[in-house]
Parts: structure tokens; sequence; C-alpha cells
């Protein structure tokens, strides 16, 4: 059976950073919260559009100290425009992001990479913008 779409990611996170988390994903990133089943873990469901693609749960046996692994997922990716809004709404906001531009297909492409509150690459890429 192919695989046909993708889904959603989850993010473990300890209680104590869990809306540092999800301000990142929605004043910065720009997904939504929304509907989520009630199961006993507490935590949110992130939207795009009508997908539920984030979804946030507690971790509540995480390590008590600030070394939590990175593990091996290198980032998460999202498709984006309005490059110029997304790069002033970082600087306003104190995001730390790093920008690289190469052309790809004849056409300008941007990535902004940046890292969430619990460590996770973030890249923003806009295509046709400068």
């Amino acid at each position: 059976m192919p695989v046909i779409a993708f889904n959603h990611f989850n993010i473990r996170t300890p209680r104590s950073l869990m809306e540092h988390v999800r301000a990142f994903y929605c004043d910065v990133i720009g997904l939504e919260e929304g509907y989520r089943p009630n199961v006993s873990a507490h935590g949110y469901w992130l939207y795009l559009g009508d997908l539920p693609v984030l979804h946030l749960m507690e971790w509540q046996d995480a390590p008590s100290n600030d070394l939590v692994p990175r593990g091996y997922l290198d980032h998460v990716a999202f498709s984006c425009e309005g490059l110029s809004q997304m790069t002033n709404q970082l600087d306003v906001l104190g995001v730390n992001y790093r920008r690289r531009d190469f052309p790809v297909q004849g056409k300008a492409f941007t990535q902004l990479i940046l890292e969430d509150p619990v460590g996770n690459g973030v890249e923003l890429n806009f295509v046709g913008e400068t």
C-alpha cells in the first residue's frame, strides 16, 4: 500500500516548555490551535488549514536537566509565502534565524532556518521571492 500523504509530526515536551512550543508554532510559524481528542496526556493539535499537522504532547518522564537529546530528526520544513513579512515578524519577535538564498530550477529559492524552543530544526521555504 503506497504512502499517499503526510499526516503529522509529534513533539514531546515537558509541561514547563509546552506553552513556549505552542506559542512558537502559532505565533512564529502561523499554525492554529484546533480540535484535539480528549486524551490523557496534556497537549495541543496545531493545524495548517484543515490538517492537524503538529501534535504537541506532554513528556512526563522528560530528563530533569537541560540536556535533552535531539535525536535523529534534523528539521521539519514548511512551504511559505510572504518572505519579507516573515523576516520582519522573526526580527520583531527576536527569533534567531539563518537565511540561505539560491536558485532552484531558475527561480529564486530562500530558506529561513531556525529552531523551536526545544531545539528542533525548522525550515521555512519561499519560492520566487527575494
